[in-house]
């Protein structure tokens, strides 16, 4: 088997459907298999791939389980050389597939890897990214790329060049690609329940002594988080507090990791307050 696709559901039903059908479209002679993890969708997702799309391997979770512990669920299981984490709302080219094993095959070096991510538009999605640092992490916490854009430059590699393929720190995680014969553990750490968990293997693969690469000879369109977008503004916060504070608690100096979580608690207190402002502002209009 040339690869495994593993996709994690939750309240997408029609752009997972749109999703599944882009990979049966696909063209090149390589194997696949897919595993759909659905995490109790309340919109019949589960119940459409299964009647749609027979041959796809579904497991139905009965609450959500986040992402790392949904996608193990289907690495476990995955017979693949390479394993293919794909968000729902991604959409493939008939031979985005094709192209990117064929450059796998030949970078066997790549034991993590990504490929150019485009919008509905075709403009390029700038995903590659350093690995996050106490300063630029702390600006984002009290959100001084607002006023000061340029502040980020660094971490989210603004000058670096997509029509080159190149060696990095980080790629997307909604195209997220793992070769199996590089890890004696290839699993997720299940403590993300959403976000940093692709930061977080790629910083594992570099503490291993392997190679993260970004691919140019491969594209694929990615409409850009319309899963989490059905999160309230208060709970996306917490959920990305939570995952920063256990990658640097993880890999990075302890004061860090204080000094963030110090910071984050005004911040978590104001989204809560103004989401519950916004909240009895709904209830009145209605």
């Amino acid at each position: 088997m040339d690869i495994s696709i593993i996709i994690v559901s939750w309240n997408v039903k029609d752009k997972l459907r749109e999703n599944i059908k882009s990979i049966y479209q696909s063209v090149g002679n390589f194997s696949f298999e897919i595993f759909v993890i659905d995490n109790n969708s309340s919109d019949d997702s589960a119940n459409m791939v299964k009647h749609t799309f027979p041959d796809v391997n579904l497991i139905r979770n009965q609450e959500n389980l986040g992402f790392a512990v949904a996608c193990n669920q289907g690495l476990k299981k995955a017979k693949g050389r390479y394993l293919l984490l794909l968000n729902p709302d991604m959409r493939l080219e008939k031979d985005t597939l094709d192209n990117f094993l064929r450059w796998l095959y030949r970078n066997k070096q790549a034991a993590v890897s990504g490929c150019k991510l485009v919008d509905s538009k075709g403009g390029i999605i700038k995903h590659v990214r350093r690995f996050p640092r106490f300063l630029d992490q702390l600006a984002i916490v009290l959100k001084m790329p607002h006023i000061f854009p340029a502040i980020l430059d660094k971490y989210i590699m603004k000058n670096f060049d997509y029509n080159k393929s190149s060696k990095v720190d980080t790629v997307r995680g909604s195209f997220f690609c793992i070769d199996k014969t590089s890890f004696e553990d290839y699993l997720l750490d299940e403590r993300y329940f959403i976000w940093f968990e692709e930061v977080d293997f790629c910083k594992y693969a570099k503490f291993k002594g392997k190679e993260v690469w970004y691919s140019s000879e491969a594209s694929a369109v990615d409409l850009v988080g319309k899963s989490f977008s059905q999160v309230g503004g208060y709970r996306t916060q917490k959920y990305f507090s939570d995952s920063m504070l256990k990658y640097f608690k993880k890999w990075q100096p302890v004061w860090q990791y204080k000094i963030l979580k110090i910071v984050w608690r005004p911040m978590l207190f104001l989204a809560w307050f103004f989401n519950f402002l916004f909240k009895i502002k709904t209830k009145h209009k209605t």
